[in-house]
């Protein structure tokens, strides 16, 4: 596809939230040794993406200007490079591509290693969520959280900070200290959001209980140190993962034997990317922002 342009959208400082996102035409990129080249069809907005571009990763992971955001990627293969072995043209699949970005455009060049075939039983869209939200989920709790899926094990009493089966009101004292209605003890809390000190954590953890912060700052880390020199039997774990094909694949599975559904928020087309993007800054999406290309 040598000198072909395509929309994409991108931006070129720091800052600027969704004013500063830009439609432009820029050439096709073409696939390296191991790549492939995707037409997009969905790709899934995180909070991670926005945050990249306030600049909350630059002292360790600065970006080079101009920037297409978005790692997490649905679509069709339309070209490999050489030595690609397993994906040919033609080919639905999912993928993760990294720090590079690029999602926000109708074509993307991701490697054959962390990109996963997707069956017709799931569409571009709900692949598209799967990538870092999925394989946090799942690396959070099988993982880190050390629970099998197979209810193989006694109930773990598990409390999730963005929603769970024991509904907390966090405008009432009670819910602003994470107090079960129950009664109950957690151990295990996946927490989703920020604000939350592990002061207000601990006293709600059993004796072993463990708090796993998927986005987690330095204060985090400074208490997971802390612990781990007072051999503390209560835990907060700092979770930062990087998608793995096997993770992506597994959770693909689930989807097409329908034992995992995706929630998606809201949907804007690629022209309209913006408007995806001040969704997912504002803080109230109820699921997934998920932009799709419009050819």
């Amino acid at each position: 596809m040598a000198g072909k342009l395509m929309h994409a959208v991108r931006y070129d400082s720091y800052g600027g939230g969704s004013a500063g996102l830009k439609h432009v035409e820029v050439p096709v990129p073409a696939p390296g040794n191991g790549e492939v080249l995707i037409k997009t069809e969905a790709a899934s907005i995180n909070p991670i993406d926005w945050k990249i571009q306030k600049g909350v990763a630059r002292p360790v992971f600065p970006k080079k200007f101009p920037y297409v955001p978005v790692s997490d990627v649905a679509g069709e293969v339309v070209e490999v490079g050489a030595g690609v072995e397993k994906l040919k043209a033609g080919d639905k699949v999912v993928t993760y591509l990294g720090g590079s970005g690029g999602g926000l455009a109708e074509y993307a060049v991701t490697k054959e290693s962390i990109t996963v075939q997707r069956p017709p039983e799931v569409s571009a869209a709900d692949a598209a969520c799967l990538v870092i939200a999925g394989c946090t989920a799942l690396h959070a709790l099988t993982v880190t959280g050390g629970l099998k899926l197979e209810k193989t094990e006694p109930l773990t009493n598990v409390l999730v900070t963005a929603g769970a089966d024991e509904v907390l009101d966090y405008k009432t004292p009670e819910g602003a200290a994470l107090k079960s209605p129950s009664g109950q003890k957690y151990d295990l809390v996946i927490h989703c959001t920020t604000g939350i000190p592990w002061s207000t954590f601990k006293p709600n953890l059993t004796q072993c209980g463990k708090v796993i912060d998927i986005t987690p700052s330095g204060g985090t880390f400074w208490n997971y140190a802390v612990n781990k020199l007072t051999f503390s039997k209560k835990q907060l774990v700092p979770l930062i993962i990087v998608p793995k094909a096997e993770e992506i694949e597994r959770l693909v599975n689930l989807v097409k034997e329908g034992k995992l559904k995706t929630v998606i928020d809201s949907r804007y087309p690629l022209s309209r990317a913006e408007e995806g993007w001040a969704k997912s800054i504002e803080g109230h999406a109820t699921g997934k922002v998920v932009v799709e290309s419009e050819a």
